[in-house]
């Protein structure tokens, strides 16, 4: 996953126009339920945000990028398990890790609509939690208001961590 996150740095670095929609790819994936599970993209978030500073990017288009593909991640991943309630836990690769789907059932349901923004927080919660919303047919106008802000927040907090360690990186080479 690290040889990944840095070859998709370095093609942004050396490509910018297509940062934006990298990020939103990564981001969809990372919140969308099945795929987030095999492939965890959050290194390469953090490697791209590490970019914005050194490298000229505008933090702006990137963070809507990212924060519109993990909401949408999570929309498809909440119509699904609506869609297709108890039926889910029997697809792959679900099927291969049966103890995340209850662990983000008992979540939805301990936490409600906070739940929503939480999960988002949380590795397999993420994969699992809107899906869960789903399942349960928690109410959608509250689902898409925890899901659009939670991604505004989770793409900004990856993004800005990246920005972050490569300034501190920088800062640090210039004492050396």
């Amino acid at each position: 996953m690290e040889q990944f996150a840095h070859a998709l740095a370095d093609f942004v670095r050396l490509h910018q126009a297509w940062a934006a929609p990298i990020v939103f790819l990564l981001a969809f994936g990372e919140s969308l339920a099945f795929i987030s599970l095999l492939i965890p993209a959050w290194g390469a978030l953090v490697a791209i945000g590490a970019l914005i500073g050194v490298s000229g990017i505008s933090f702006y288009p990137i963070w809507i990028a990212g924060a519109i593909g993990a909401a949408l991640g999570d929309w498809v991943s909440y119509w699904f398990g609506y869609r297709y309630k108890e039926h889910v836990a029997q697809i792959w690769p679900l099927s291969r890790y049966p103890e995340i789907l209850p662990r983000g059932e008992a979540f939805v349901r301990s936490w409600g609509v906070p739940s929503i923004f939480i999960g988002r927080f949380f590795g397999p919660l993420r994969a699992s939690v809107p899906l869960a919303a789903g399942i349960f047919e928690m109410p959608y106008w509250s689902f898409q208001a925890a899901n659009f802000v939670s991604a505004l927040v989770w793409a900004a907090a990856l993004l800005l961590f990246g920005d972050v360690i490569a300034r501190i990186m920088e800062w640090i080479w210039r004492l050396i």
